[in-house]
């Protein structure tokens, strides 16, 4: 495999082809197909597609996060995301500064087994690496659980008028990254309606929390090789380790590559790992 054979296999896979995303039947299937997506093209995560790339059918003059605002794009591309949201097609997850993961509605429940709260209805209590929820994040998520869904105006009604932009992002923040909560809609003048996560989707997430670790690492590390072609270690590392551990990502690869489910194959000066390939004799039986 050569350079060029990826960056072709590549874009074709997440329609940087000329072959745009511009209805949601198609955001559907490009969602199915490659089972997660950042919002916008994200530098450190090259062999990740984006859902802004899709929409442009390029990879030629995309925004990042940072400039979206000024891409009339941007816009459209964002309504038809929240359409798949709304119709529970998709989820979303903040899982990188500046831009968000849309995953696949059959994809989620692994996410959540890495992610979520074994039990959705409690109090959350810590979050990512063991950090404790703040009182505040406890409020907001018993203010929602109570009166959901909800926008910012009717939280501050109901939690603490005084309470800031800041401190209501930030504790939206923490529940949204243990999946406690899920944005389910976007209002003018009000911007996103959240909800609490169990109530929005109750099957995936029992689905979720019936999911191991190991089955649910092996699940996207296979889903992110197929999407991405072929990758480096680190390129894998760079998105799963926002999930689970850099060294829990290397078992599983190690565990495949053992198990002949994964194998190298050069692509210029590069070693990179894909899914084996599928052996003649199998694929004429599966055909």
């Amino acid at each position: 495999m050569t350079e060029q054979d990826l960056q072709e296999l590549r874009s074709r896979i997440w329609r940087l082809d000329g072959n745009a995303v511009r209805t949601l039947e198609q955001a559907r299937e490009f969602v199915s197909d490659v089972g997660f997506c950042v919002m916008y093209p994200e530098r450190t995560l090259s062999a990740t597609p984006s859902f802004m790339g899709a929409y442009a059918g390029t990879a030629e003059g995309l925004p990042d996060s940072r400039h979206a605002f000024a891409d009339p794009r941007s816009q459209e591309a964002t309504d038809l995301m929240v359409r798949l949201l709304r119709e529970r097609s998709a989820y979303e997850i903040n899982l990188f500064p500046g831009t968000d993961v849309i995953i696949s509605a059959s994809l989620f429940p692994y996410f959540y087994a890495l992610l979520g709260d074994r039990n959705p209805k409690a109090p959350p209590k810590v979050r990512a690496q063991g950090v404790r929820v703040s009182p505040l994040g406890v409020d907001v998520f018993t203010a929602i659980q109570k009166n959901g869904p909800l926008g910012k105006h009717r939280l501050r009604e109901l939690v603490s008028r005084e309470m800031s932009d800041a401190a209501l992002d930030r504790a939206l923040g923490e529940l949204w990254s243990i999946l406690k909560i899920t944005r389910v809609d976007y209002r003018e003048g009000d911007g996103a309606q959240w909800d609490v996560l169990y109530r929005w989707s109750p099957g995936p997430v029992k689905e979720g929390i019936n999911i191991s670790e190991p089955e649910a690492i092996s699940a996207l590390l296979s889903k992110f090789l197929e999407t991405a072609v072929a990758a480096t270690q680190d390129e894998v590392e760079a998105f799963l380790s926002h999930v689970t551990s850099r060294s829990k990502v290397r078992d599983a690869v190690n565990a495949l590559l053992s198990a002949r489910e994964l194998s190298f194959v050069g692509a210029g000066t590069r070693t990179l790992i894909r899914l084996a390939p599928v052996p003649e004799t199998r694929r004429r039986l599966n055909g």
